[in-house]
């Protein structure tokens, strides 16, 4: 069986004949990516699977992955004053023994980043790093592997992707037929096509292309995007197994790997093809692993993929918690009041000087009701969902985020990856089916430390979540609704009433106004 090289001296040896290095086959006998015909009814008709390569039988010659010096700063802060910004912070770090937790930086300049990063950093004006950041920055350019579990709207996609852009620059350029060197897997192509967007914000100054490959869009373009050589590709799951299937790209180079919300890649069902993923990629890679939350799947998808050998990030609560930036009100009610409660909530929200909106609906039907019927009372209002075309989404989002509407109503297809940092309000019209998805819902709004106010209308039909929801509320310091609380220890549920927990409720607000000021 043939040898697959890795030499770093050689990049044409990344798989590529002329190298003397013998090809092996990747997909039911063909080999990689160069010079195949990539017709329409190639990618309709996929049946056949990957193939696992054996890396035993492979000799993979090491790559440089670590980057990190720290900063005479650093240097001189004592162990005391670590522990007492950790704390302050909530920052929890743990790794398993021999392994060395690198201090946090505080600036941007003890991050000891390369000029072509800090460069763009100044002249995005950014003064101070995240908490996720501060400490993620330095375990990622130690070339650790690494799970970060932070809140949403954290800044944690450029707490991979800086570190990510230094990785590829201290690797020896790609040759034809090699694959990308960092690869993010994302579990929307909303947050995929946001990734996007920073990878080539902060690459261009050193020329690390990027791409992105997503459902829902032509995958002409996007294989011949993958084909021509991309430093860093950000996909979806699905759609980069149909690209790997056909031999449009192969991860052979990829030494840098990010799976961003994880539990939400979970929650989708996209574990089977993440493995069969991950099995393309050399076991030596480096990875960082990123998630809202902590469950228990999250943790069996970590312990599998990174053997136990990574330092795990937490900033805040690892149990079940919700931003607590973020005034969250419950209201238990029928299924039949929600409509009228909603118009009135929206009625309220319009004469708030910020009053961006997103409205989470259960069903696609659900999300074009509510849409014609709050277009119907005058409001600036768009509408996403699964069935409407890419072209249509983004319109959609466009005007949503440059203010032209100023409600979203949604699927949860919108619940993660949705960037837009000026959301104030979430309203739950149909409560999600976990705790976590209502988290993830909420945390659209309170982001970059910002205040945010979400909204909840809850039903006897959601009685079995009672008891989580009661947890989130209490962990975050917020009113409980007493029928809450019954309904979380009995099951039963009293109904009815206008009375939201945890904000002012008896105020009155003009008709008129709402119309004006949405």
């Amino acid at each position: 069986m043939g040898k697959f090289y890795a030499e770093k001296s050689t990049p044409r040896k990344f798989g590529v004949q002329k190298s003397g290095i013998q090809k092996r086959s990747y997909h039911n006998g063909s080999g990689g990516g160069g010079g195949r015909n990539f017709s329409k009814n190639k990618f309709m008709n996929q049946e056949e699977d990957l193939v696992a390569p054996n890396w035993d039988d492979y000799v993979l010659k090491p790559f440089k992955k670590e980057f990190y010096v720290p900063h005479e700063n650093i240097l001189k802060r004592s162990e005391e004053e670590v522990k007492e910004y950790r704390k302050q912070h909530n920052i929890t770090v743990s790794c398993p023994a021999g392994f060395e937790i690198p201090k946090p930086i505080q600036h941007f300049s003890e991050a000891n980043f390369p000029k072509y990063v800090t460069d763009v950093l100044k002249k995005e004006g950014y003064d101070t790093p995240t908490i996720i950041q501060a400490q993620g920055w330095p375990v990622a350019l130690s070339g650790h592997n690494m799970v970060g579990v932070a809140q949403t709207g954290s800044g944690k996609t450029l707490g991979y992707m800086l570190p990510a852009i230094v990785h590829i620059n201290n690797q020896e350029p790609l040759q034809r037929g090699d694959g990308p060197i960092v690869l993010v897997l994302a579990p929307t192509r909303e947050l995929a096509q946001q990734i996007k967007v920073v990878a080539a914000e902060y690459g261009t100054s050193s020329r690390v292309r990027s791409t992105c490959i997503f459902g829902g869009a032509a995958k002409g373009p996007q294989s011949r995007d993958l084909m021509m050589g991309k430093e860093i590709v950000i996909a979806t799951p699905g759609r980069l197994l149909d690209f790997l299937q056909v031999g449009a790209t192969n991860l052979r180079r990829t030494t840098y790997l990010v799976l961003d919300e994880a539990d939400r890649m979970l929650d989708m069902g996209f574990e089977p093809q993440i493995r069969k993923i991950i099995e393309q990629i050399r076991p030596d890679r480096q990875v960082l692993m990123w998630s809202a939350t902590w469950p228990k799947e999250v943790r069996t998808l970590a312990e599998d993929f990174l053997h136990k050998k990574y330092i795990q990030l937490n900033v805040g609560s690892l149990t079940l918690a919700a931003n607590h930036n973020i005034k969250q009100h419950i209201e238990i009610c029928e299924e039949g009041e929600k409509e009228n409660k909603l118009m009135d909530l929206l009625e309220q929200i319009g004469n708030e000087e910020e009053n961006k909106t997103i409205i989470f609906a259960e069903t696609k039907k659900k999300v074009d009701t509510l849409y014609r019927k709050i277009r119907s009372a005058g409001v600036p209002v768009v509408g996403i969902h699964g069935d409407k075309s890419q072209t249509d989404r983004d319109a959609s989002l466009n005007a949503f985020r440059n203010g032209r509407a100023s409600v979203l109503v949604a699927t949860d297809v919108a619940a993660r990856g949705l960037d837009v940092d000026d959301v104030k309000f979430v309203i739950n019209y149909d409560f999600p089916n976990s705790s976590e998805d209502y988290i993830h819902r909420i945390g659209r709004t309170g982001r970059s430390s910002k205040k945010g106010v979400s909204y909840a209308f809850f039903t006897r039909n959601n009685s079995r979540l009672a008891k989580d929801l009661v947890n989130v509320l209490k962990e975050a310091n917020q009113k409980v609704n007493p029928d809450l609380v019954e309904m979380a220890s009995s099951g039963n549920h009293r109904g009815g009433g206008n009375k939201w927990y945890g904000g002012n409720q008896n105020r009155s607000y003009g008709g008129n106004r709402f119309y004006r000021r949405f």
